[in-house]
Order: structure tokens, then C-alpha cells, then sequence
């Protein structure tokens, strides 16, 4: 073997130990981030929820419309958007979601059936909070999806306060996760996209 292909092929051998131990290091910090993710989560509703302009409930289970319209019956916002709604759902079919006779609805409640996902969420949101000349918000969503929800409406709209409230379904373990495979695939997907937001801002899944 010349002292060419000796040269190449420590160069080759080197070029490849970096690439390993570079894609090493690389899953060391995905990993130790998503256990700091999952740490972070909020696992219990907050105690004190302060008066906003407005809420918004982001689509996704009935549990965070019921949780969201509650929280407008308590007087926590003088008015309601529902982002994301699918272009077949009426009003009147998601307030048959609303337990009770929910007697804000008709008056109070506007929704919103353009945005196809988290980004088209915030978009919508930002439309509507400008039209209104709302300053502050209360964001309504699942507990996992608070973090990059919370960070696309406020890349929309700057200077807008923005309280989260979470809401917890039945099916989702988040003590003990990595005991429920349905769960895990959950967290790991939105994890992945919430790091797609902070990089690119354009995550490319939808909620």
C-alpha cells in the first residue's frame, strides 16, 4: 500500500470516528432533552388562572373545549375563540359538547376553521386577538402540546401575554411513561416537533 492510500485511509478511519461520535453525542442530548421535556410538563391544572382579554382553545379533544368554555363562564375572558375547527363542525355541534344548557355560547364564542395545524393555530389566533385588540390570552390545549403551542403564538404575536392552561386527558400517562408504549410514541412525536419549531420554526407534522 502506497503512502497515498495509507493517508487516505487514516483520514477515512478518522472522517468516520468523528461522524460516530458526533451522531453519539447528538443522541446524548436528544435523549437528555426529552427527559427534561417530560420533566417539565405541567401534571396538575393551575391554581390561581388569571383574567385575560380573551381564550383560545386549540382543537384537538373535547376536553379542551369544556375546559375552555369553563373557564369563560368564570368570567376568565370576555370571549372565546376555537382555532382549528374542521370545516364540516358547526357551532351548534360543538356546543353540544359544552355540558349544561351553556348559555355563553351563542354570544361569546367564535370559531375558527381555518387553521390546519399548530402553525395555522397561531395565525388564526393572531387575526382574531388584533381584530379584537386583545392584550393577553389565555391558551387552552393538551399539557404536551402547551410548549410549542405557546411558542407559535408568540412568535404571531409579540407582545401579547399569553397564560397556559393545560388540560390532562385519562389515556395520557405522563408519570411513568415509559411504561405505556402509546403514550411514549406521544411525547417523542411532539418532542421532535417542538425541537423542529425551535430550529426552524416550521414543523412539519401536524397536531
Amino acid at each position: 500500500m502506497s503512502a497515498r492510500d495509507t493517508l487516505r485511509r487514516t483520514i477515512g478511519q478518522r472522517m468516520t470516528r468523528i461522524a460516530v461520535g458526533l451522531a453519539a453525542l447528538l443522541a446524548v442530548v436528544y435523549v437528555g432533552g426529552f427527559f427534561l421535556f417530560t420533566a417539565r410538563l405541567e401534571r396538575t391544572p393551575p391554581v390561581e388562572v388569571p383574567v385575560a382579554d380573551g381564550i383560545v382553545a386549540l382543537t384537538g379533544g373535547p376536553d379542551r373545549i369544556t375546559a375552555a368554555y369553563r373557564l369563560l363562564e368564570e368570567g376568565k375572558g370576555s370571549r372565546l375563540l376555537i382555532t382549528g375547527v374542521h370545516p364540516d363542525v358547526t357551532a351548534a355541534s360543538l356546543k353540544e359538547i359544552v355540558p349544561g344548557a351553556a348559555p355563553k355560547f351563542d354570544c361569546c364564542v367564535d370559531v375558527g376553521h381555518r387553521a390546519e395545524n399548530t402553525i395555522g393555530n397561531a395565525a388564526e389566533t393572531a387575526e382574531w386577538v388584533q381584530r379584537r385588540d386583545y392584550r393577553s390570552i389565555i391558551l387552552v390545549t393538551s399539557t404536551y402540546h402547551l410548549p410549542r403551542a405557546q411558542l407559535e403564538l408568540g412568535r404571531a404575536m409579540p407582545g401579547v401575554e399569553i397564560s397556559p392552561y393545560p388540560v390532562f386527558q385519562d389515556t395520557l400517562h405522563l408519570d411513568g411513561w415509559w411504561a405505556y408504549p402509546g403514550t411514549t410514541r406521544l411525547l417523542i412525536s411532539e418532542y421532535t416537533k417542538y425541537l423542529l419549531t425551535l430550529t426552524y420554526g416550521q414543523p412539519q407534522a401536524q397536531t
